[in-house]
């Protein structure tokens, strides 16, 4: 019995290795069978699905965005022409005023007394003039007899034109004695918003013609218009001066060039202005260029120091083509598109940008007007490929505010019509 069990082990041990070896190529060949979803990966499937246009053909002129501050075109600083005892402030701090409006007042005491004082001497003045006068027609008529010296006469004469030169100085020191009484009512020589009251009532003064000697009282800053000041680097520059010389636009040096402004929190360009200045050097430190541009400001919302986006006409109204963002590839730096033949063959164009306009890429060379460019499934495409197109035409958002726009005007026309009739 023994004997009998040992023989079927060793049955057993034979035929292991050949077990072994088939069940090692039944799983080589699941691993070689394809799965169920292995057709579908492969060509059988068909090429990949993308949305191709046409690029979006619009006249516009491209801009070009600046960061500017916003800064006063008057800013005057208010110190007294005279010293003494301010006596009175005559406007609330941050308040707006006006030409002529009075801001502070002097103590006038001791220069109405100036003025009286000036009044007395112009008095004495005439008196002596007078006298004078008299003294030269007595010494004419006694001439005439010789009944007085030749050297009399002209001493006689001579005292009526120093009468007359001190008429001329007591005017000019009573002159001098009211405008200095003028100067004790602080006046503001500009419209716009006053800052605050630097010096208080109760305090000393000084006056004086510089401005390190006379004390500052407050400011005043104008506020309509207002000018916007930015900076242009050098190759900037230089195109807008080639732009002027090949005639495709004026020189913001000669005339006015649009420009738009908008501020931290606004969306758009709502502020509409102009240029008004261009700097005559170039900046030797940051090879920029200063530029001014001036706005109307009626509702004093543009505040100077105030920084804001400035926006400057940068090229003549030309024909562009513009594509979707998301139409743009990148590669190392270098853009490019796909661009789909007739056959469904895809194959890479590369372009060259312009600024972005109302959300569309503006492209300046790579591609045509007539190219069905991929906008959609860029990352589905390679080189050479074939996929199959679905045909979209895109939407052209300055159109569609043009028709919403003629709509509106179209209804507001209607509605007019309609409210004259009843």
């Amino acid at each position: 019995m023994a004997h009998h069990d040992s023989a079927k082990a060793l049955t057993r041990l034979r035929f292991l290795p050949l077990f072994a070896f088939l069940a090692f190529a039944a799983c080589g060949e699941d691993e070689h069978k394809p799965g169920p979803g292995a057709q579908g990966a492969g060509g059988a499937s068909g090429p990949p699905t993308v949305t191709v246009s046409e690029p979006v053909k619009r006249r516009l002129v491209e801009w070009d965005e600046y960061t500017g501050r916003f800064a006063s075109v008057e800013r005057v600083e208010i110190r007294p022409r005279v010293a003494g005892n301010l006596d009175a402030v005559h406007f609330t701090d941050g308040s707006l005023v006006r030409t002529g409006d009075r801001l502070f007042t002097i103590d006038p005491r001791p220069y109405e007394a100036t003025v009286a004082s000036a009044q007395a001497a112009l008095a004495q003045s005439q008196a002596r003039l007078v006298f004078a006068r008299g003294e030269v027609d007595r010494a004419r008529e006694l001439r005439r007899t010789d009944a007085v010296p030749a050297r009399t006469f002209d001493q006689r004469q001579q005292e009526l034109l120093v009468a007359q030169a001190e008429i001329l100085s007591a005017e000019a020191a009573l002159q001098r004695a009211r405008l200095d009484l003028d100067f004790t009512e602080i006046r503001s020589p500009v419209s716009g918003r006053v800052g605050r009251a630097i010096i208080r009532p109760g305090n000393l003064v000084a006056g004086g013609a510089g401005a390190g000697e006379a004390t500052l009282l407050t400011t005043v800053v104008t506020l309509d218009p207002i000018h916007l000041y930015f900076d242009a680097d050098q190759t900037a520059f230089l195109r807008y001066q080639r732009f002027a010389r090949e005639g495709f636009r004026p020189s913001s040096r000669e005339q006015g060039n649009p420009v738009r402004a908008a501020l931290s929190d606004e969306q758009g360009w709502p502020h509409e202005g102009k240029m008004d200045f261009v700097d005559n050097e170039i900046d030797s430190g940051t090879g920029t260029i200063r530029g001014r541009a001036i706005f109307a400001n009626p509702g004093m919302l543009l505040t100077p120091g105030m920084f804001a986006r400035l926006r400057l006409a940068g090229s003549a109204e030309h024909d562009a083509l513009l594509l979707p963002q998301a139409a743009i590839g990148t590669d190392q730096g270098r853009r490019f598109v796909y661009v789909v033949d007739g056959d469904g063959a895809t194959r890479q164009q590369e372009v060259r940008l312009g600024p972005v306009v109302d959300g569309l890429q503006l492209v300046r060379e790579g591609v045509r007007a007539e190219d069905k460019v991929v906008v959609n499934g860029l990352q589905r495409v390679r080189p050479g490929a074939r996929v199959s197109p679905e045909h979209k035409p895109m939407e052209d958002p300055a159109a569609n505010r043009a028709a919403v726009a003629n709509r509106t005007r179209e209804g507001a026309a209607a509605a007019g019509g309609g409210g004259g009739g009843r």
